[in-house]
C-alpha cells in the first residue's frame, strides 16, 4: 500500500490547484486593473483638479480685492474657518517644500498655469506648515493659498488598499465557491471509489450538474450495478461448485469406505479425497465476496488465545505466547480466526524446527501507536527474503526451502486477501533477517485511537 505523502490543508490536491489558480489570476486581473484606470483616469482627474484649484484662487482673489479693506480680516478668518482656505503673504525668506513626486503634479501644475500664471508657484509644504500651497497675484503683490490635501485627492492610498481588500476578499470567496462546484463531484467520486475498494457499498452518485459529471457518475452507478450483478453471479456459481464437486467427493469416500481395499490403499485414497477437499475449501475462500459493512469490535487479544490454546493439543507443535491484552479492531470475527488458525497450521507443516518432528511456534501481540502488531514465527528452514513477496501471490509455492509439495499455493495468499480488506497490512520476514524461520507480520488499526505506553 503506497502511502499518501502529504495532508492537511495544504495538500496536493485539485482543490487547492484551482483556488490558487483562480486567486492568481482574479490579483493579477484586479492590479492589471487599477493600474489601467489610474494611468486612463489621470489626465481628466489632473484637468478637475486644477479646474477646482483655479476657481478656488480666482473665487479667493476676487473676494479679497472687492472686499472693503477693515472687512479683510474678517473675511480671512470666514475662508479659514468654513471652507479650510488659508492666506498667507508670500516671502522671500519663505522656506519652501517642492510638492511631493507623483504621476499627477506636473500635469497639475501645467494646467493650472496655463490658466492663472505661468510664474505660479506650488509648494507641499511652507515654513513647516503642510497642505497644498499654490501662489497667486493681487495688484502685484504676492500671496499663498493653502488648501487641505483631503479637499483635492479624496482618495487616499489607504482608501485604495481598503477597496482592494474588499474586492480581494470577495473574490477569494468567489474563488473558494468556483474551486468546490468543480470538485466535489471529483471528490464523492473518489470517496465512492475508495468505498468500492474497501468492499462497501457506496450510495449511488447524484445524476445530475454538468454533462461531463452527469456522464461520469451515470457510468459509474453502471459499473457499480455491474459489479454488485458480478458479485451476485459469484456468490451463486461458488455455491454451484461447492455443491457439484464436493457431492461426488463425498460418493468417492464412501465407495473407498466399501471397497475391498487394503488399509494402506484405503489410507491413501481418503488421503487424496481430504486434500482434494482442501484444496477446493481453499478456491472458495478465495473467491468469497467480503461485506465490509458488517464488521463488529473483535478481541484480538482473546481470539489468539484461543488459536493459542487449540494449537497446544495438537501433538507436533509447542506454542509460546506473548499477547498484549485489550487489543480490539473492527472486522470479522470468523474471518481473522481464518487468518491466525492458517499461519498457525501453516508453520506446522512447513516450519519444524530442523532435526526434529515438532514445530516450535511464538505467537506474539502487541500494540504501537493506533495500531495492534501481531507476529507468528516459527524455528524451521525458513524462505530467502527476495522470495517473501511472491509467497503472497496465489497458486505460488516455494518448495525447495520449506520441503513440502502439498496444497495449491493459496494460504498466504488468502490471509493476505482478508488482511487488506481490514485496511491491514501483512509482512513476511526471511531467515536471513531472523536467523532462522519465518516470521509474519500483519498489522491492523485499533478500533479506538488509544495510546498505550
Amino acid at each position: 500500500m503506497k502511502a499518501r505523502t502529504q495532508s492537511g490543508w495544504f495538500s496536493n490536491g485539485l482543490f487547492w490547484r484551482t483556488f490558487f489558480l483562480l486567486t492568481f489570476l482574479i490579483t493579477a486581473s484586479m492590479v492589471a486593473w487599477v493600474a489601467s484606470f489610474r494611468m486612463v483616469e489621470r489626465g481628466p482627474r489632473a484637468e478637475q483638479l486644477a479646474a477646482q484649484i483655479v476657481s478656488v484662487v480666482t473665487i479667493t482673489r476676487a473676494a479679497l480685492t472687492h472686499s472693503a479693506p477693515e472687512m479683510r480680516r474678517e473675511l480671512l478668518f470666514d475662508l479659514a474657518s468654513n471652507e479650510g482656505i488659508r492666506i498667507y503673504p508670500l516671502e522671500k525668506t519663505d522656506k519652501i517644500v517642492p510638492p511631493e513626486d507623483s504621476p499627477i503634479v506636473p500635469e497639475l501644475e501645467y494646467y493650472v498655469r496655463e490658466t492663472l500664471d505661468e510664474n505660479t508657484l506650488f509648494a507641499s509644504s511652507v515654513n513647516d506648515v503642510e497642505g497644498f500651497w499654490i501662489s497667486f497675484n493681487i495688484d502685484g503683490d504676492k500671496y499663498w493659498l493653502m488648501l487641505d490635501r483631503g479637499r483635492l485627492d479624496r482618495t487616499s492610498g489607504l482608501q485604495w488598499l481598503g477597496w482592494g481588500s474588499i474586492a480581494l476578499f470577495l473574490s477569494l470567496i468567489g474563488a473558494v465557491f468556483i474551486s468546490t462546484l468543480i470538485n466535489q463531484p471529483l471528490a464523492r467520486l473518489t470517496a465512492a471509489a475508495r468505498a468500492i475498494g474497501k468492499g462497501r457499498q457506496p450510495e449511488p452518485l447524484p445524476e445530475s450538474g454538468p454533462t461531463e459529471i452527469e456522464e461520469a457518475n451515470r457510468s459509474f452507478n453502471q459499473m457499480v450495478a455491474d459489479l454488485n450483478r458480478v458479485e451476485s453471479d459469484r456468490a451463486l456459481i461458488l455455491a454451484g461448485i461447492s455443491h457439484d464437486l464436493r457431492t461426488p467427493l463425498a460418493r468417492m469416500q464412501l465407495e473407498v469406505e466399501m471397497a475391498n481395499l487394503s488399509d494402506e490403499s484405503r489410507d491413501g485414497m481418503h488421503s487424496d479425497l481430504a486434500q482434494m477437499d482442501s484444496i477446493i475449501g481453499q478456491f472458495l475462500d478465495y473467491a468469497k465476496p467480503f461485506d465490509a459493512n458488517n464488521l463488529a469490535a473483535v478481541d484480538i487479544s482473546g481470539l489468539l488465545q484461543d488459536v493459542a490454546a487449540n494449537a497446544t493439543r495438537l501433538a507436533d507443535v509447542m506454542i509460546t505466547t506473548a499477547i498484549a491484552p485489550g487489543a480490539e479492531i473492527a472486522g470479522d470475527g470468523t474471518e481473522l480466526a481464518r487468518v491466525f488458525n492458517n499461519l498457525v497450521e501453516n508453520a506446522r507443516r512447513y516450519g519444524k524446527t530442523p532435526g526434529t518432528d515438532c514445530a516450535d511456534i511464538d505467537l506474539r501481540c502487541r500494540i504501537e501507536a493506533h495500531h495492534v502488531v501481531v507476529e507468528v514465527a516459527d524455528h524451521g528452514p525458513g524462505v530467502p527474503d527476495s522470495e517473501c513477496e511472491r509467497l503472497l501471490r496465489p497458486f505460488t509455492r516455494l518448495d525447495t526451502a520449506r520441503g513440502q509439495a502439498n496444497g495449491s499455493g493459496l494460504g498466504l495468499a488468502i490471509v493476505n486477501r482478508i488482511v487488506l480488506r481490514h485496511n491491514g497490512k501483512l509482512v513476511l520476514k526471511g531467515h536471513e533477517e531472523t536467523h532462522g524461520g519465518l516470521v509474519i507480520q500483519i498489522t491492523l488499526p485499533l478500533l479506538h485511537h488509544r495510546r498505550h505506553g
